[in-house]
């Protein structure tokens, strides 16, 4: 080890546990908090629900799993890797931050270091933070404690690419405090690290980061509406278009997830601050959280032509709710958008996720889980995430879903091999 410091982590999600077992398992003891005492009593448990750590080296790390915040007096560099997501008003919601910011408040140290992983506008860890950790410690920074800004490059349900496999950006709100961060996260961080010149410049990338993916994706996504409307398969076209050495292979779909869907709202909203209108970013971010409404529509429309007037109700599946394949998370899933706009044309709606919490899928939306044995017979199938589950059955599931084995199927991301296609079976891909 090339530090002394005792670690705290500051929420268990799906950043922090990874962060925390990082660490434990490196020899190192760590408090680990979370406000979620089911949380806690699970892992206490041995289990993490997400699926983010193995039961394996969850048994392997070093934790003081709590839900006592002074408990947190323990350690002297406290990583905060709580949510920050946005309102209704596609606003920054900073209140876990800042709620956070003042657990850890009230037991600083002297010669403590505070250090946020946790995505934001650029600014918002001495703007926002700062204030509130003084206010709470009655303790001053830059004199008696510091602060540090290294931004989470988690990715759910990636095995490959891990906090430890990562290269890690650290920035310190003076360069000592850089180095010890740069020295902490470096005893674990295989990858290496990148020292920032400062914190605003790390809390910038990381939003960059996902801005730049999303406004590629939402070239992708209206490139597949306009080839909708020329007849052409979009994935035939991408297909041909990379076979150009520069080509960046990005594909459409539905955008939605803690990062991609949020972060660019705040880079935009510390844009409009400075007096900024971000028109390529917010126009990106209008095609994104337009596509759900674009399948579910391009559904209705298939069906009613292909009932060529006939009376009766409409009936769709939807396969899959999480934001993305083979995780549990339903964070910002933008297959509601899909669901919600079926209701409003009439349609009758089941839905399954072999994933998915079902009871967290009511709470959060609204929305029933079907066992797969009770979903009954569909017009249309829309394959909206494409679960390994889902993907190792292929055409027998989806047309087991339809009546007769016979209607129209939606494939969102283009999971099915079209060569293969049964007879009866009308085949859209986004």
């Amino acid at each position: 080890m090339t530090h002394s410091r005792h670690i705290s982590v500051i929420g268990l999600g799906y950043v922090g546990l990874p962060v925390a077992v990082a660490f434990g398992r490196a020899g190192v003891p760590v408090v680990a908090f979370d406000i979620d005492a089911q949380r806690i009593g699970a892992l206490r448990n041995g289990h993490d629900h997400t699926g983010e750590v193995p039961d394996a080296e969850l048994a392997e790390a070093s934790l003081h799993l709590t839900d006592d915040p002074a408990d947190l007096a323990r350690a002297d560099f406290h990583i905060v890797t709580v949510p920050t997501p946005i309102d209704d008003a596609h606003r920054p919601d900073l209140r876990p931050l800042l709620a956070a910011s003042r657990t850890v408040g009230r037991h600083l140290k002297h010669g403590d270091v505070v250090v946020y992983e946790s995505t934001v506008y650029p600014g918002a860890t001495e703007m926002d933070c700062v204030p509130v950790l003084e206010a709470e410690s009655g303790l001053t920074h830059g004199r008696d404690f510091t602060v540090g800004y290294s931004p989470e490059r988690i990715n759910p349900g990636d095995r490959e690419h891990r906090f430890e496999t990562i290269t890690k950006v650290v920035s310190g709100s003076d360069p000592r405090t850089r180095a010890l961060v740069a020295a902490v996260y470096g005893s674990v961080v295989k990858a290496g690290v990148h020292e920032a010149p400062s914190i605003a410049v790390a809390e910038a990338a990381k939003v960059i980061e996902n801005t730049q993916r999303d406004v590629n994706i939402a070239l992708m996504n209206e490139l597949a509406v306009i080839c909708h409307r020329m007849g052409i398969d979009t994935r035939d076209v991408l297909e041909a278009a990379g076979t150009k050495w520069n080509f960046l292979p990005f594909q459409p779909g539905l955008v939605g997830g803690h990062c991609i869907g949020v972060d660019p709202y705040y880079l935009t909203h510390r844009a409009e601050q400075l007096g900024h209108n971000p028109e390529v970013i917010l126009a990106g971010r209008r095609i994104n959280d337009t596509m759900g409404q674009y399948v579910a529509q391009e559904t209705v429309k298939r069906l009613l032509r292909s009932r060529g007037g006939q009376a009766g109700p409409l009936r769709v599946t939807v396969l899959g709710l999480t934001f993305k394949e083979d995780v549990p998370d339903i964070r910002n899933t933008r297959v509601v958008d899909i669901v919600s706009e079926l209701r409003g044309f009439g349609v009758k709606v089941a839905m399954h996720d072999p994933l998915a919490p079902a009871d967290e899928a009511a709470r959060e939306y609204g929305l029933t889980l079907t066992p797969r044995v009770a979903l009954p017979p569909a017009d249309a199938v829309i394959l909206a995430v494409p679960h390994a589950a889902y993907r190792s059955e292929g055409w027998d599931l989806v047309t087991g879903l339809l009546k007769d084995r016979r209607g129209l199927v939606m494939d969102v991301k283009g999971m099915l091999d079209r060569t293969r296609k049964p007879d009866g079976v009308q085949l859209w891909r986004l």
